[in-house]
């Protein structure tokens, strides 16, 4: 892991970043641990969010904090912006400040109330004196308050370099405007190292909100440059791809930064996303106790839903696989109590000692890097993709939506550490779900290319951060061309 790193001697005061997350806990968690990173480099770094988000963001910052004399970090600072009332009205009470709290269709709530920050957010970095902003790709507005303000702006990505890449790619293509909504014709993007294959009900929505594409872009071209939580090994070819599309612009891939724990630091991990599960000590005890790699992990991520009866396909297919599990579901207003809806009856007392059932939300990264867990059944969000990688661990991918069809491909197809649940489908049955796991979990041939290619991929990423990795090397890259260009613009200040 990173190693100790002695604050500047330089009589010049640290560089004072700002980092503006989106409002949930795929973003805002990675965004802190870059934060981390880069206060490790004598950057001042402040998280800055609203107040129904200090439980989520309170736990990553203090934990970061206490370590913050062994890793000679600065620490990092947490400021709460209230929304403004036209926006608390749009949102009706501080616990739907997140989009875990919110159904899809009111999402649009929720990025109109952020948006109103924007006098509240400009006046604070003007007082605090911000030398640097980095917000989340869907933050447009804040490219263009940076430049009022007259700071450099980064735009930090929730995806990958190859996602990326693929966007680009359809964005130039366009293929949405050729084809019905029914049509599940192949969708070939034959302009990038690898065939990627598509359909259009796999290609992201936002493709049909071009407007939204072409301000992001706009944004991002007024920006500094893009920092993606990635690391290099992980998809060379796409990681150059990448930056030479940013010619002139910054371009840092500083991950995994789900690894910026230290590695023997199970407390830190388990608190990762939230204060620990009331059941955490008896779950890693649990898997204390279980044979190496003998148990599969699912989760689906802190957005997606899926209906009663696709809940259910997937206990039972867990089940029938004939592997331990541990499963972890989101608890959706409460839904995840009333288990006759989902559940079918006597489960849980049927699986009992081989079988969990996690309600809300579970220490994925300490759970991942368990040596009892040999698979992880994941949605394919970015964030649960890098994680399973880190960990060494084959994937079965079950995209559900966004760029996880994406991810889905990079999984499979390029890395080859993984298979896909059902291909051309977001629903599956219990046998396919048992089907896939098996793949995974068993002892042929097919099974031992998985374990060894993820293998060799956790290594890597864990090399990508050691001292001299890539993204250690990243990190360090983006500190020194923000420093020239916050003192350059201060010397030229000064001069006129």
């Amino acid at each position: 892991m990173e190693a100790t790193i002695s604050q500047e001697t330089s009589p010049q005061p640290p560089l004072r970043g700002f980092f503006f997350p989106l409002l949930s806990p795929g973003h805002m968690i990675p965004l802190i641990d870059i934060a981390k990173l880069l206060s490790r480099r004598g950057v001042s770094a402040t998280i800055v969010t609203t107040t129904g988000n200090e439980p989520l963001a309170r736990p990553a910052i203090d934990r970061a904090n206490s370590y913050s004399s062994l890793t000679a970090a600065l620490p990092i600072e947490l400021i709460l912006l209230p929304f403004p009332p036209s926006a608390a009205e749009l949102l009706q009470s501080h616990n739907r400040e997140n989009l875990t709290n919110l159904p899809p269709s009111d999402f649009s709530h929720l990025f109109t109330a952020i948006a109103a920050l924007r006098p509240s957010l400009q006046d604070l970095l003007r007082r605090q004196g911000a030398d640097f902003l980095i917000s989340d790709a869907v933050h447009i507005w804040t490219a263009d308050m940076a430049v009022e303000l007259g700071i450099p702006h980064i735009v930090f990505s929730g995806h990958g370099a190859f996602p990326i890449c693929v966007h680009e790619s359809l964005a130039v293509m366009n293929p949405l405007e050729h084809l019905s909504d029914d049509d599940t014709s192949p969708i070939i993007l034959d302009d990038l190292p690898n065939n990627i294959e598509l359909t259009k009900p796999e290609i992201s929505e936002i493709f049909n909100v071009p407007p939204m594409l072409h301000l992001m872009k706009q944004a991002e071209e007024k920006s500094f440059g893009m920092v993606v939580n990635s690391f290099y090994e992980l998809e060379p070819a796409y990681a150059d791809i990448f930056r030479r599309g940013r010619a002139g612009r910054g371009a840092w891939l500083v991950g995994p930064v789900s690894l910026s724990n230290a590695a023997d630091d199970q407390i830190g991990q388990a608190d990762r996303g939230s204060r620990a599960h009331p059941d955490t000590d008896r779950l890693m005890s649990w898997l204390d106790a279980q044979p190496a790699r003998s148990v599969v992990y699912a989760c689906f991520g802190s957005l997606c839903q899926l209906d009663g009866a696709q809940m259910r396909e997937t206990a039972i297919g867990l089940e029938k696989s004939g592997q331990r599990f541990i499963w972890a579901v989101r608890d959706w207003q409460g839904a995840a109590a009333e288990r006759s809806e989902w559940l079918p009856e006597g489960f849980e007392e049927g699986v009992e000692g081989k079988g969990w059932v996690v309600r809300g939300w579970a220490p994925q990264v300490a759970i991942l890097g368990h040596v009892a867990v040999g698979a992880f059944v994941t949605h394919c969000g970015w964030n649960s993709t890098l994680e399973g990688v880190s960990a060494g661990v084959p994937l079965v991918a079950w995209p559900l939506m966004y760029e996880q069809f994406v991810n889905e491909r990079l999984i499979t197809d390029v890395l080859r550490v993984g298979v896909r649940v059902r291909k051309g489908a977001t629903t599956a049955t219990a046998d396919e779900v048992a089907v896939a796991v098996r793949r995974v979990m068993g002892d042929g041939e097919e099974a031992e290319g998985f374990r060894s290619r993820a293998k060799e991929m956790a290594a890597s990423a864990w090399r990508a951060m050691e001292v001299g990795g890539s993204s250690y090397e990243d990190v360090g890259r983006m500190v020194e061309e923000l420093k020239a260009q916050v003192r350059g613009e201060s010397a030229r200040g000064k001069n006129q």
